[in-house]
């Protein structure tokens, strides 16, 4: 197997196997849980950032306002998805989690041309009109609309949307985002302990541990993926992605017992009806673009 594959598919497996260790934390707030998972990430990168000898990218960032501000951004958008997300998977709804991660390529598509005015193609026009059907028969099936799933999908492609413009690479990136929102997150936890007390003095050593673990957790698959992305198309890329709300879909639905009634699969089916056609005509396109360049040669 390409090593490039192996490393993003390990990545998207990390996240899609996640849930299982967030249950492992059922027990506290969710965005306690934020909290920890921001100071021991921000924890490990500044050990992954002195064995790589990387601190003078960081420090030409500290300088410059406007990289600031976008890092504080991204690290605000990335804190209410983790928030989200974990509050879903706790609170039993770790099925429609799955859900927004399924809906985030099309969401993305969506911003490329909102914001970035890019083109639609007739194959992603299609995939997304099968998406919105797909969320529209989910919200009138059950009576309310499917916030978490669309929560989810919105924050990670703003997300995804402001790091693509991005002075830094992934874990230059990810430690400037948590060096910024780590400050709040330890007086958060003060406050907390001054008035409620907080889980992590007031628990086991089992629950120290797996907070203390949510840094490489979290860090891990961030230096998996990329390293897989630098390998590998984005083509690739677009079809690996979707191991980890498959994964999180069979977790909910196998091991956590979330109901899976017909109408519901029904809305599922039409979402991933969409991202069959939006794959298809990503390949497609993708071969179309590079035919001409590997014909080129042979042109001389």
């Amino acid at each position: 197997m390409n090593r490039g594959v192996l490393y993003a598919a390990s990545a998207y497996a990390c996240w899609g196997l996640l849930p299982v260790f967030w249950k492992l934390l059922q027990h506290i707030d969710a965005f306690e849980i934020v909290a920890h998972r921001i100071i021991w990430a921000l924890a490990f990168a500044v050990i992954l950032l002195t064995i790589g000898r990387r601190w003078s990218r960081i420090g030409v960032a500290w300088r410059n306002w406007r990289v600031l501000a976008t890092f504080l951004i991204t690290g605000v958008l990335l804190t209410a998805n983790w928030f989200v997300y974990i509050w879903g998977v706790n609170t039993n709804h770790i099925v429609e989690t799955s859900l927004g991660y399924f809906i985030n390529p099309l969401v993305n598509v969506l911003l490329g041309a909102i914001v970035l005015k890019e083109r639609l193609r007739v194959g992603q026009g299609v995939a997304m009109s099968v998406a919105l059907i797909g969320v529209l028969y989910l919200t009138f099936q059950y009576g309310s609309f499917p916030w978490i799933a669309l929560i989810l999908a919105g924050t990670f492609a703003l997300y995804s949307l402001l790091r693509k413009t991005a002075s830094l690479d992934s874990l230059d990136g990810f430690s400037l985002e948590t060096a910024l929102l780590a400050p709040p997150m330890i007086a958060f936890l003060a406050y907390r302990e001054l008035t409620t007390h907080t889980t992590f003095i007031h628990s086991d050593p089992l629950t120290w541990f797996l907070l203390v673990a949510a840094g490489p957790v979290t860090a891990i698959p961030l230096l998996l993926f990329a390293a897989g992305a630098r390998r590998v198309s984005l083509v690739t890329l677009g079809v690996l992605q979707y191991i980890a709300p498959t994964l999180q879909f069979l977790i909910g639905v196998g091991l956590y017992d979330e109901p899976l009634t017909l109408p519901r699969l029904i809305g599922f089916v039409l979402i991933w009806t969409a991202l069959a056609i939006y794959t298809f005509d990503s390949v497609m396109y993708r071969q179309a673009v590079a035919a001409p360049v590997s014909a080129a040669p042979g042109d001389v």
